[in-house]
């Protein structure tokens, strides 16, 4: 009897350790369901941000107090608003570019879109476009390469200017491109050959900025930063 006993009692405990386990395994099933469910909401969600824009998708979004640009086909945030000293100097930049070769090209301030391509929508701080190709302005913005873009830095778009819209200005075409930079106080004059910018010249202090492509340029660099605030005040 005692061993009739043990033996019933090792079949409970064998059939409790086989629910046991069925249950285990049923949940963990059910766990690796939901999570394969939430992988694949996660997958659809990325899917959608990852969407090629182009300026058609770009033009038609809501206005959510961002601005951005188009590069490649991707979305990108840009810096947020700029700082004084950076309106101070590209405000200073468009007015003597405006006092001496106003006769000659168009010189439009950001924000306006310069639609390069299809997949590529940047937003200068400043361009030049001589009159005779003024065909390219649109309603919607520059469709075409300018005749001349600058960047002034900014803390937060260093690596920006300087290499990423490098390369999309480039890519389409842009003779020439500045950048400003509010720190060193100088103006670095890009010129493209064989389809890549190479710094031509650094202007600083009391250099007169000058291009052989744009004859119109004359003025002292320490002019653009004539007005720059004292932040240390």
């Amino acid at each position: 009897m005692a061993a009739d006993k043990r033996k019933d009692a090792d079949k409970v405990k064998e059939r409790q350790a086989s629910y046991e386990h069925e249950r285990e395994y049923g949940q963990e099933r059910g766990c690796g369901q939901e999570r394969g469910q939430e992988q694949e909401q996660e997958q659809e969600q990325e899917q959608e941000q990852e969407q090629e824009y182009n300026y058609e998708r770009y033009a038609a979004m809501a206005d959510d107090g961002n601005r951005y640009e188009v590069v490649e086909g991707r979305l990108e945030l840009m810096a947020p608003a700029p700082s004084p000293g950076h309106q101070s100097i590209g405000g200073e930049l468009h007015y003597l570019l405006k006092g001496s070769c106003q006769s000659d090209y168009l010189i439009y301030l950001s924000p306006i879109d310069v639609i390069l391509g299809s997949r590529d929508v940047r937003q200068p701080d400043l361009l030049m476009l001589h009159r005779s190709r003024s065909h390219i302005v649109t309603r919607r913005g520059i469709e075409g390469a300018p005749d001349l873009v600058a960047e002034i830095l900014s803390p937060g778009s260093r690596n920006r200017d300087k290499v990423g819209k490098a390369r999309t200005y480039a890519k389409y075409g842009v003779p020439e491109y500045w950048i400003v930079d509010p720190d060193a106080l100088t103006l670095e004059r890009y010129v493209l050959r064989g389809g890549r910018y190479e710094l031509d010249e650094i202007f600083e202090n009391d250099d007169q900025a000058t291009s052989d492509k744009l004859p119109c340029v004359a003025f002292k660099v320490s002019e653009l930063f004539a007005d720059m605030p004292d932040y240390t005040s």
